[in-house]
């Protein structure tokens, strides 16, 4: 099969959601149905001897929660689906920004009692700036919720777009009853506990039935006083809306149930975009290409704690990888190996043959890749919009046993990699500084320093709460503000210098003595591209 065939068969996608909205019951189901897992595992109990598939780190089986996407590659209706999980937690907000990056659609899981919350706005202003096409899925229809047509008005009001019902709910909490698909014209009958997805709804045509009235009452009644409302209120689904990021087509349901869960998997076969063009410094790059280019979107280490190894995680932008293939990377002309790349469902790794646009592999890496590279057959490129952001807050690390001063440095290093915290190597000194944008990550770091490297660290409070890069047009400039502020000068895993600060008022001040510095909030790995905000 050709490259743009293979392409056209691909469906990449996050899910996205607030912390506790069901997202990583939703994609153990979808892997269910799919027929990539046939047990989910238990996503509630903290201690049971079943954890999701998504969730594979030791922390996140103890505490029950995401804290690093994970990517699943499963097929389904003759597509290929690339699946990627990502943290619900605001502390781990980097990964999933960088994650969205990566994909060409989003799925957006809200819970039906809480509406939309903190995390999925923000996470949603990423998608509506990459004009991310987003499906919703209005989880926990099963429990005491808010009234549909609240939440409507809600998704509308909040994200910014028109929110097309695809299915609408018939009762909520222990009434609820099913839902309607209001394109096929039926109900599909709720069934509380259904673990089998080869089981068939009971599908209902004749709602005017006096039996069916009878069965459901004042909920049905209900139900089509508010179907004849938001069809008269709401505009027909537009798919072009809906790939510009104007339109989200909305289903309910209940994850834990299985229930709704084949009509999301369905949609996102039928109305998620296959892979585009991708914009690189040099050029636009088409999918159906016949040269292979990739962006590096994530680093994980010890997915395997048993080989301690690295993976790179990219995302195909062009042409036809096959095994063993030569790869440059654009920004050291290092050419890299393919023999050991692997494809993933979570921890679980096979060694891959070939893969296409859109498709998540993964390369062992040491310390040969970083975060924003790309790889490519020769072609110099470099693809642009991963993100980096200064840090919010900051931590030393001190160590119990002095003795392994040489592991923590490695395990830091290797943390650092992944950019869920970075790491500032300061310009005087040997204290390694840790940043991050939430405090969680440091309890991450800390467990992982001790369950992988079997380092003992204490994080302890740092004086500095504020970060940023700075570059000059000329570089002699940039070395006298460096020499000048060097108590306050650190690099980052790609030795970009960095400016600390105490307080925002200390940024001011060396703004005004040094109008030659751009400080900046955030950059990219491409070329060290830095904005300023």
């Amino acid at each position: 099969m050709s490259i743009k065939n293979e392409a056209a068969r691909r469906r990449t996608f996050a899910i996205i959601s607030h912390p506790d909205a069901g997202k990583t019951t939703l994609t153990e189901k979808l892997l269910m149905y799919a027929g990539a897992i046939h047990i989910a595992g238990s996503v509630k109990a903290r201690k049971a001897s079943r954890h999701a598939t998504s969730d594979w780190m030791e922390i996140e089986k103890q505490r029950g929660i995401s804290v690093a996407s994970s990517v699943m590659q499963m097929e389904y209706r003759d597509c290929v689906i690339n699946l990627l999980d990502t943290p619900g937690h605001q502390d781990f907000s980097e990964d999933t920004y960088r994650v969205l990056t990566a994909v060409d659609a989003a799925l957006m899981v809200i819970d039906a009692a809480n509406g939309v919350e903190a995390q999925t706005l923000r996470l949603l202003e990423v998608c509506r700036a990459r004009n991310t096409p987003i499906l919703t899925f209005v989880n926990k229809m099963d429990r005491e919720v808010q009234p549909p047509l609240d939440l409507i008005d809600e998704i509308e009001r909040t994200l910014g777009m028109d929110a097309i019902p695809f299915t609408w709910p018939i009762g909520m909490g222990r009434q609820f009853h099913g839902v309607f698909d209001l394109r096929k014209k039926g109900m599909r009958v709720f069934k509380p506990g259904a673990d089998r997805v080869d089981s068939q709804d009971e599908l209902i045509t004749a709602l005017n039935d006096p039996s069916v009235q009878a069965r459901f009452g004042a909920s049905l009644d209900e139900a089509q006083q508010e179907i004849e409302l938001i069809e008269g209120a709401t505009p027909d689904f537009d798919h072009d809306e809906f790939l510009a990021g104007h339109q989200t087509p909305v289903f309910f349901g209940s994850a834990i149930n299985n229930f709704g869960v084949r009509e999301v998997l369905d949609a996102l076969v039928d109305l998620a975009p296959p892979p585009e063009s991708r914009q690189a410094m040099q050029r636009e790059v088409l999918p159906d290409e016949q040269k292979f280019s990739g962006v590096v979107f994530k680093i994980q280490a010890n997915m395997n704690p048993a080989h301690r190894d690295r993976i790179a995680f990219l995302r195909i932008c062009s042409g036809q990888f096959k095994r063993g293939m030569n790869l440059k990377v654009a920004r050291s002309g290092k050419e890299i190996r393919t023999s050991t790349v692997v494809s993933f469902l979570s921890q679980r790794r096979d060694i891959l043959e070939e893969a296409y646009p859109g498709d998540i592999i993964g390369i062992p890496n040491h310390g040969t890749l970083q975060l924003g590279d790309t790889l490519t057959e020769g072609e110099s490129l470099q693809f642009t919009g991963l993100p980096f952001f200064a840090p919010e807050i900051f931590r030393t690390v001190e160590i119990a046993d002095p003795l392994r001063s040489k592991q923590l440095k490695l395990g830091l290093t290797q943390l650092g990699e992944e950019g869920a915290i970075q790491v500032f190597r300061p310009h005087i000194g040997n204290t390694l500084l840790l940043g991050a944008v939430g405090i969680l990550q440091f309890e991450v770091v800390t467990h992982r320093l001790q369950h992988e490297y079997a380092v003992a660290a204490r994080i302890a409070p740092a004086k500095y709460q504020l970060a940023r890069w700075v570059t000059a047009d000329d570089p002699r400039e940039l070395q006298r503000f460096i020499e000048a502020n060097a108590y306050r000068i650190a690099y980052d895993a790609v030795d970009a210098p960095t400016f600390l600060a105490s307080f925002g008022a200390e940024i001011s001040v060396a703004e005004e003595n040094w109008p030659k510095i751009q400080f900046h909030k955030m950059r990219e790995h491409a070329g060290l591209v830095f904005q300023t905000q």
